[in-house]
Protein backbone atom coordinates (compact mmCIF):
# COMPACT_ATOMS: atom_id res chain seq x y z
CA UNK A 1 0.00 0.00 0.00
CA UNK A 2 1.32 3.61 -0.86
CA UNK A 3 2.19 5.74 2.06
CA UNK A 4 0.22 9.08 1.97
CA UNK A 5 1.92 12.34 2.90
CA UNK A 6 4.44 12.64 5.49
CA UNK A 7 2.89 16.45 6.22
CA UNK A 8 -0.18 13.84 7.65
CA UNK A 9 2.30 11.43 9.25
CA UNK A 10 3.84 13.97 10.99
CA UNK A 11 -0.07 16.23 11.97
CA UNK A 12 -0.76 12.66 13.39
CA UNK A 13 2.39 11.78 15.20
CA UNK A 14 2.47 15.63 16.60
CA UNK A 15 -1.44 15.11 17.56
CA UNK A 16 -0.74 12.19 19.45
CA UNK A 17 2.31 13.53 21.08
CA UNK A 18 -0.60 16.15 22.60
CA UNK A 19 -2.74 13.49 23.66
CA UNK A 20 -0.16 11.67 25.46
CA UNK A 21 1.14 14.61 27.05
CA UNK A 22 -2.13 15.60 28.75
CA UNK A 23 -2.63 11.52 30.07
CA UNK A 24 0.65 12.60 31.45
CA UNK A 25 -1.12 15.29 33.63
CA UNK A 26 -3.75 13.12 34.29
CA UNK A 27 -2.19 10.44 35.62
CA UNK A 28 0.26 12.11 37.78
CA UNK A 29 2.65 14.40 36.25
CA UNK A 30 6.28 14.11 36.19
CA UNK A 31 8.78 11.31 37.16
CA UNK A 32 11.09 13.86 38.81
CA UNK A 33 8.94 14.25 41.58
CA UNK A 34 8.76 10.43 42.45
CA UNK A 35 10.91 7.89 44.70
CA UNK A 36 14.17 7.43 44.27
CA UNK A 37 15.93 7.08 40.66
CA UNK A 38 15.03 3.41 39.05
CA UNK A 39 15.96 1.85 35.95
CA UNK A 40 12.79 3.33 34.63
CA UNK A 41 13.83 6.80 35.32
CA UNK A 42 17.82 6.32 34.06
CA UNK A 43 16.00 4.68 30.84
CA UNK A 44 13.31 7.81 30.21
CA UNK A 45 15.82 9.94 31.28
CA UNK A 46 18.27 8.85 28.54
CA UNK A 47 15.61 8.65 25.88
CA UNK A 48 14.32 11.80 26.25
CA UNK A 49 14.33 14.20 23.36
CA UNK A 50 11.97 17.33 22.47
CA UNK A 51 9.38 14.93 20.42
CA UNK A 52 9.02 12.23 23.93
CA UNK A 53 9.80 13.74 26.97
CA UNK A 54 11.10 11.07 30.27
CA UNK A 55 7.33 11.98 31.36
CA UNK A 56 5.59 10.49 28.21
CA UNK A 57 8.10 7.09 28.26
CA UNK A 58 7.15 6.90 32.37
CA UNK A 59 3.52 7.28 31.21
CA UNK A 60 3.75 4.74 28.43
CA UNK A 61 5.61 2.22 30.13
CA UNK A 62 3.89 2.81 33.45
CA UNK A 63 0.13 1.45 31.94
CA UNK A 64 1.97 -1.27 33.85
CA UNK A 65 2.47 -1.09 37.57
CA UNK A 66 5.83 -2.89 37.74
CA UNK A 67 7.50 -0.79 35.99
CA UNK A 68 8.70 0.88 38.61
CA UNK A 69 10.58 -2.30 40.26
CA UNK A 70 11.87 -3.60 36.92
CA UNK A 71 15.02 -4.26 37.80
CA UNK A 72 17.10 -3.08 34.34
CA UNK A 73 16.82 -2.03 31.54
CA UNK A 74 16.54 -5.64 29.78
CA UNK A 75 13.27 -6.39 31.81
CA UNK A 76 12.38 -2.81 30.81
CA UNK A 77 12.21 -4.17 27.43
CA UNK A 78 10.62 -7.58 27.71
CA UNK A 79 7.72 -5.40 29.50
CA UNK A 80 7.63 -2.38 26.74
CA UNK A 81 7.43 -5.13 24.06
CA UNK A 82 4.87 -6.73 26.42
CA UNK A 83 2.94 -3.70 26.07
CA UNK A 84 3.08 -3.25 22.59
CA UNK A 85 1.49 -6.54 21.93
CA UNK A 86 -1.72 -6.24 24.64
CA UNK A 87 -1.82 -2.06 22.57
CA UNK A 88 -2.02 -3.74 19.58
CA UNK A 89 -4.17 -6.45 20.43
CA UNK A 90 -6.96 -3.45 21.89
CA UNK A 91 -6.58 -1.59 18.57
CA UNK A 92 -7.57 -4.35 16.64
CA UNK A 93 -10.22 -5.36 18.96
CA UNK A 94 -11.56 -1.32 18.67
CA UNK A 95 -11.52 -1.54 14.53
CA UNK A 96 -13.17 -4.62 14.49
CA UNK A 97 -15.95 -3.09 16.86
CA UNK A 98 -15.90 -0.07 14.22
CA UNK A 99 -16.25 -2.23 11.33
CA UNK A 100 -18.95 -4.04 12.79
CA UNK A 101 -20.62 -0.73 13.75
CA UNK A 102 -19.89 1.46 10.23
CA UNK A 103 -22.55 2.55 8.34
CA UNK A 104 -21.37 3.61 5.14
CA UNK A 105 -18.98 1.60 2.79
CA UNK A 106 -16.02 3.76 2.73
CA UNK A 107 -15.97 3.39 6.37
CA UNK A 108 -16.23 -0.41 5.94
CA UNK A 109 -13.27 -0.12 3.75
CA UNK A 110 -11.42 2.05 5.35
CA UNK A 111 -11.69 -0.07 8.80
CA UNK A 112 -11.37 -3.33 6.82
CA UNK A 113 -8.41 -2.29 5.52
CA UNK A 114 -6.82 -1.25 9.02
CA UNK A 115 -7.97 -4.93 10.29
CA UNK A 116 -5.45 -6.01 7.81
CA UNK A 117 -3.22 -4.69 8.90
CA UNK A 118 -3.20 -4.99 12.56
CA UNK A 119 -4.54 -8.68 12.11
CA UNK A 120 -0.86 -9.08 9.81
CA UNK A 121 0.99 -7.25 12.89
CA UNK A 122 -0.18 -8.77 15.80
CA UNK A 123 1.61 -12.44 15.23
CA UNK A 124 4.93 -10.15 14.18
CA UNK A 125 4.70 -8.34 17.58
CA UNK A 126 4.30 -11.63 19.26
CA UNK A 127 7.50 -12.60 18.32
CA UNK A 128 9.42 -9.70 18.81
CA UNK A 129 7.95 -10.08 22.93
CA UNK A 130 9.32 -13.02 22.54
CA UNK A 131 12.74 -12.64 21.14
CA UNK A 132 13.12 -9.78 23.48
CA UNK A 133 12.00 -11.81 26.66
CA UNK A 134 14.36 -14.86 25.37
CA UNK A 135 17.51 -11.51 24.89
CA UNK A 136 17.18 -12.40 21.32
CA UNK A 137 17.08 -8.45 19.83
CA UNK A 138 17.61 -8.87 16.02
CA UNK A 139 15.11 -8.00 13.67
CA UNK A 140 12.84 -6.48 16.81
CA UNK A 141 13.31 -3.07 16.18
CA UNK A 142 12.27 -2.99 12.77
CA UNK A 143 9.37 -4.82 13.53
CA UNK A 144 8.49 -1.88 15.96
CA UNK A 145 9.19 0.14 13.30
CA UNK A 146 7.07 -1.56 10.74
CA UNK A 147 4.32 -1.56 13.45
CA UNK A 148 4.12 2.45 14.12
CA UNK A 149 4.36 3.46 10.40
CA UNK A 150 3.07 0.45 8.36
CA UNK A 151 0.36 -0.34 10.44
CA UNK A 152 -0.78 2.29 12.83
CA UNK A 153 0.15 5.50 10.58
CA UNK A 154 -1.25 3.33 7.16
CA UNK A 155 -4.34 3.53 8.74
CA UNK A 156 -3.99 7.33 9.52
CA UNK A 157 -3.53 7.45 5.45
CA UNK A 158 -6.40 5.36 4.97
CA UNK A 159 -8.71 7.09 6.81
CA UNK A 160 -8.07 10.66 5.10
CA UNK A 161 -12.26 12.34 7.00
CA UNK A 162 -13.25 8.32 8.43
CA UNK A 163 -12.66 8.94 12.44
CA UNK A 164 -10.48 5.90 13.48
CA UNK A 165 -11.10 4.50 17.01
CA UNK A 166 -8.45 6.43 19.18
CA UNK A 167 -6.38 3.54 19.82
CA UNK A 168 -5.40 3.74 16.63
CA UNK A 169 -3.29 6.43 17.94
CA UNK A 170 -2.30 5.22 20.96
CA UNK A 171 -0.71 2.35 19.19
CA UNK A 172 1.12 4.31 17.55
CA UNK A 173 2.86 6.55 19.94
CA UNK A 174 3.37 2.79 22.35
CA UNK A 175 5.16 1.49 19.40
CA UNK A 176 7.02 4.22 18.65
CA UNK A 177 8.47 4.88 22.46
CA UNK A 178 8.78 1.05 22.21
CA UNK A 179 11.32 0.67 19.53
CA UNK A 180 13.34 3.59 21.00
CA UNK A 181 13.66 1.75 24.19
CA UNK A 182 14.29 -1.47 22.42
CA UNK A 183 17.13 0.15 20.44
CA UNK A 184 18.52 1.65 23.54
CA UNK A 185 18.59 -1.73 25.79
CA UNK A 186 19.91 -3.07 22.39
CA UNK A 187 23.09 -0.81 22.57
CA UNK A 188 23.27 -0.27 25.96
CA UNK A 189 23.93 -3.94 26.39
CA UNK A 190 25.85 -4.68 23.76
CA UNK A 191 23.30 -6.95 21.16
Amino acid sequence: MAMGTSSSILGGALLLVLVLSSAIDVHGGSSSRAAPRSALDDLCNSLGDHYVTPDMYVSALCIDHSCRSARGLPELAVLATRLTVTNATVAKASIESALAHAKDAKGKKVMRSCLQLYVGAVPRLQWAARSVSAGRYSGVSEVLEAACWHVSAECINLAGEVALPKENGEFFMMAYIVQAVVDWVKLSIGH
